[in-house]
């Protein structure tokens, strides 16, 4: 992939709102930004009940939006980035009502994990307990099929989201025939979504367990075999993040926002600087996505509550609790169990809602992004600076839809004019740009309350150095004549006048 910004967006929430009008912005006023763009589920449809992730037909654009040409065109003009949905299968698909219709005579017959597959002769409730799920409902959900039968499966999500069984042969058959569309499609990378709670073994937690990685190398081997590389999607303490990097091109670095926005409030880089030295390399970098901000990336690990995290649990409940005061209490009201919200372990707020609106601390957090090691991502909402949508949220009684606002092409233009904006932009030119982000990365040595790193390829270098508690940043590179040390001068006519 190139190694350059990347955006994260719905389709049908920026500019025109189906395909045709995305690649219009990207050769518009977003032309020159970004070297790929991940494509949140585009499949039909849209907007089941978890926002594209519940696709009815997987293997289908939903209509609304366009269809493969219209991804096949993009394809052309960047890296693109599609979902895979290894986990489940929609309710209202085909195959599942063909099973519910005709039980044990359905070719899909095998494909739908049952609770009684896993835990055969019943599960004790020590066994239910066991299993690893930030949900407050239970594993399963009790369906009739046609004849009358009662049968329990395994709905991790929700009990529209009917988990797959990933031993079945159907299930392989299934999974690899979306890989086969999209990558006949132009998609290069494949996210893995919620690949860490696809396998369950009896006596385990059912989460990243020695099954799980088997079959994500087995995944990433039919995703390289297509010519696509793979990026795991797994919100988990750090450790097993680092264990996920060694099977797979790419994982997030979901560590970075939490981590990024205790520096921020606590004026100290120690545990950022603790977590670049250790963190992987070949990483997708995030402070913002289409979920919330997480918690449990730095935190001590869920299934053992003897293994710290990054960040002391006082830190983590300070720095949530300052989001929620950034944001006048939003993000607390849309990270209630009572609003849709089932991810307990993130905060719903835009980033930039959680920095309070300051422009200098959200663009402070972007330098930060950049410099880190991996390539960066960032979701639309956060490229136009945008703030907590709470209408949509209220609306929908969904806290995530916070985040998820609609950003019409008259939106866009006018976002682009604010000083935030055309400083971030900038600052993303300069990134995919020079040449020194293609090469090594380290911390260099300084006091706790400046964080300093260096990016290093061949004779190109570019050092970052921010004083936390001052606000205040320089950035010196090779091939820039004077130090760059305020936002505005990442600007393109700034930065012809020093190039030597």
């Amino acid at each position: 992939m190139n190694n350059q910004v990347q955006l994260i967006t719905y389709v049908d929430r920026l500019g025109r709102g189906d395909l045709e009008g995305l690649g219009r912005l990207f050769r518009g006023p977003l032309s020159g930004l970004f070297g790929g763009v991940h494509l949140l589920p585009f499949f039909d449809p849209i907007d089941g009940s978890d926002a594209g992730f519940d696709p009815v037909d997987h293997s289908a654009v939903d209509a609304r939006l366009g269809d493969w040409s219209d991804v096949r065109a993009l394809s052309t003009e960047l890296d693109l980035c599609a979902d895979l949905i290894v986990n489940h299968i929609s309710a209202d698909s085909r195959q599942f009502q063909d099973y519910l219709s005709r039980g044990p005579a359905s070719e899909y017959d095998g494909m739908f994990l049952k609770l009684d597959s896993v835990f055969e002769g019943g599960a004790t409730r020590e066994e239910l307990d066991r299993v690893y799920r930030p949900r407050p409902t239970p594993p399963y959900t009790t369906l009739n099929l046609a004849d009358g039968t009662q049968q329990r499966f395994w709905t991790t999500f929700t009990s529209q989201q009917i988990d797959l069984d990933i031993h079945d042969p159907g299930t392989a058959r299934y999974l690899r025939t979306i890989l086969v569309t999209l990558a006949d499609n132009g998609v290069k990378l494949v996210r893995l979504d919620a690949v860490g709670y696809a396998v369950k073994t009896r006596g385990t937690s059912c989460f990243m367990t020695p099954e799980t990685y088997a079959f994500i190398e087995e995944i990433t081997g039919w995703c390289h075999e297509l010519g696509m590389q793979v990026l795991a999607e797994t919100h988990t303490h750090y450790g097993r993040q680092l264990e996920t990097a060694k099977y797979v091109d790419w994982v997030y670095d979901f560590a970075l926002p939490p981590l990024v926005l205790h520096s921020l409030f606590e004026n100290s880089a120690g545990a950022l600087k603790h977590w670049f030295s250790i963190c992987p390399e070949n990483v997708i970098t995030v402070l913002d996505t289409h979920d919330g901000i997480g918690v449990m990336d730095v935190g001590t690990d869920e299934q053992d509550r003897r293994v710290p995290g990054l960040l002391e649990p006082r830190y983590i409940d300070s720095m949530v609790e300052t989001i929620h005061s950034n944001s006048g209490g939003a993000s607390r009201r849309a990270s209630r169990s009572d609003v849709g919200n089932l991810d307990l372990y993130q905060v719903n707020c835009a980033f930039y809602s959680a920095l309070g609106g300051n422009d200098t601390d959200y663009l402070l957090a972007r330098l930060i992004q950049f410099f880190a090691p991996g390539i960066p991502q960032v979701y639309y909402v956060g490229l136009l600076a945008g703030e907590n949508d709470e209408p949509l949220f209220e609306d929908r009684v969904n806290g995530r839809e916070i985040n998820r606002g609609y950003f019409s092409e008259s939106d866009v233009a006018a976002a682009l004019e604010r000083p935030v904006v055309r400083n971030l932009c900038n600052m993303i030119r300069f990134r995919n740009s020079h040449p020194a982000f293609g090469g090594s990365f380290r911390c260099l040595p300084s006091d706790d309350s400046v964080l300093s790193i260096r990016r290093e390829a061949g004779s190109d270098w570019a050092e970052l150095h921010i004083d936390l508690a001052a606000r205040t940043f320089r950035v010196t590179c090779s091939g820039v004549v004077a130090e760059i040390s305020s936002f505005s001068a990442f600007g393109p006519e700034d930065q012809a006048a020093r190039i030597r």
